[in-house]
């Protein structure tokens, strides 16, 4: 283990270094809503890439992530200024389930124990989740991006998503083809549909420190936010 920690710290100061052979291929600007819902690209400003040392705790989290069956690559630090960081991140292009991979659509870089997080819930409590009540297993999980240099709506208090800290969840595509979004089923979709979006919310509750959906407020009607990794009671709403 101490050889794979080892390994895994020298990796992420390499941008190209793969620790798992990624097999859906991300790139491209990340998305996110804005406080009138409307989709927006978040483009990160052009910065020099500074690299820093693997804490330890970093190299622990990559190995986990890595134990955890996810396709990652962990990202070289950036420091963008104004608040604006990603540090300590990883992209991802797959988490595992019971029965092989999901993809994921749209995220750009987050923060390793985040990631983990994701990796967890996505598997345990969506994917099972999406097996007891829609019968099928779960395919892809689309988002709104992760990293994202802006506000909270309506504050000047920078916003998680500018350390890549959160993750918008919008939509589950499941493996018999059908799609369950949060901007169309949270409110009309089938009975079956709106238990399971309250589902894998109330275990994504478990999980991470704050998790904010369309009961929340406008802001947040066509996706779930999911941020910070839990340590005692999360801001579930």
């Amino acid at each position: 283990m101490k050889q794979i920690v080892t390994l895994l710290a020298a990796c992420s100061l390499l941008s190209a270094c793969s620790v798992v052979p990624a097999s859906v291929a991300q790139g491209g600007s990340s998305r996110t809503s804005s406080p009138g819902g409307a989709v927006v690209a978040a483009r990160a400003p052009a910065m020099t890439q500074r690299p820093v040392a693997v804490a330890p705790q970093q190299g622990q989290c990559l190995a986990e992530l890595n134990h955890a069956g996810a396709q990652f690559t962990p990202v070289v630090d950036n420091y963008f200024g104004n608040g604006c960081s990603t540090v300590g991140t990883v992209q991802l292009a797959a988490l595992t389930s019971d029965s092989g991979h999901m993809s994921l659509g749209n995220i750009g870089p987050v923060q390793c124990a985040v990631g983990s997080a994701l990796a967890a819930w996505a598997r345990f409590g969506v994917d099972r989740a999406a097996r007891q009540l829609l019968g099928s297993p779960l395919q892809r999980i689309e988002t709104f991006g992760s990293y994202s240099c802006r506000n909270v709506a309506g504050s000047q208090r920078r916003s998680a998503h500018a350390t890549a800290g959160a993750i918008d969840i919008s939509a589950f595509v499941l493996a018999d083809g059908r799609r369950i979004t949060v901007a169309g089923d949270w409110q009309s979709g089938s009975a079956e549909a709106k238990e399971f979006l309250r589902a894998v919310q109330r275990s994504a509750c478990r999980r991470f420190d704050t998790v904010l959906g369309p009961e929340y407020n406008a802001a947040h009607h066509d996706h779930l936010h999911l941020e910070g990794v839990i340590e005692g009671n999360s801001f579930c709403r």
